[in-house]
């Protein structure tokens, strides 16, 4: 049962509340600032379903810290298809023997990931360590090493606390199901 008063059009089952999420992060902030005690690492994410996470998982964290942005586009100009990633904003901090946590908010096939961590590892990183909010393992393809993991999520189309659908539904503060209706779907 939902306690929000009405959900928006095309958004189904809550799958995780805001108290949930909101519990989950300020655990793995606890679990990365005893982790991290004296090392003052370099917090990574990519633009942009991370920074709802991000910015709530820096909250959290009681240690200091650098924070830095990458953005990558995986979409042909000429169509909708997915296409090579493309990174598109590249990191101003050095990367260089430092602690580097590269904070994701979903890990579907690990590819995108992958390609990121083997790009960030060749700047020669101290040490290189993963903390995802969400993890879809049933769609793994590439294997990743996950140090923080949050929670798992079924292999359905969710949306909300920075996951979107053609750039909506971002702002909900709970994370939710998108119904097949709103993906232009028959019901299944």
């Amino acid at each position: 049962m939902s306690v929000y008063p009405q959900l928006p059009p095309g958004v189904g089952r809550i799958l995780y509340s805001e108290t949930a999420l909101r519990q989950r992060v300020s655990e793995l902030g606890r679990q990365i600032s005893a982790d991290y005690d004296g090392r003052n690492p370099l917090v990574v994410g990519v633009l942009k379903g991370v920074v709802f996470f991000m910015s709530d998982l820096l909250r959290a964290i009681t240690v200091p810290v650098s924070v830095d942005y990458m953005a990558i586009s995986r979409y042909r100009p000429d169509s909708a298809a997915k296409g090579p990633v493309r990174l598109t904003k590249d990191l101003e901090e050095p990367v260089e023997g430092r602690h580097v946590l590269f904070v994701e908010d979903v890990i579907d096939t690990g590819l995108t990931l992958s390609y990121l961590l083997r790009n960030l590892r060749a700047r020669d990183p101290l040490s290189l360590e993963v903390c995802a909010l969400f993890d879809k393992p049933q769609r793994r393809i590439a294997e990743i090493p996950v140090r923080y993991k949050g929670f798992e999520l079924p292999d359905r189309f969710v949306v909300g606390y920075g996951l979107d659908y053609k750039e909506a539904y971002r702002n909900l503060p709970y994370v939710a199901e998108l119904t097949p209706a709103a993906l232009g779907l028959r019901n299944q």
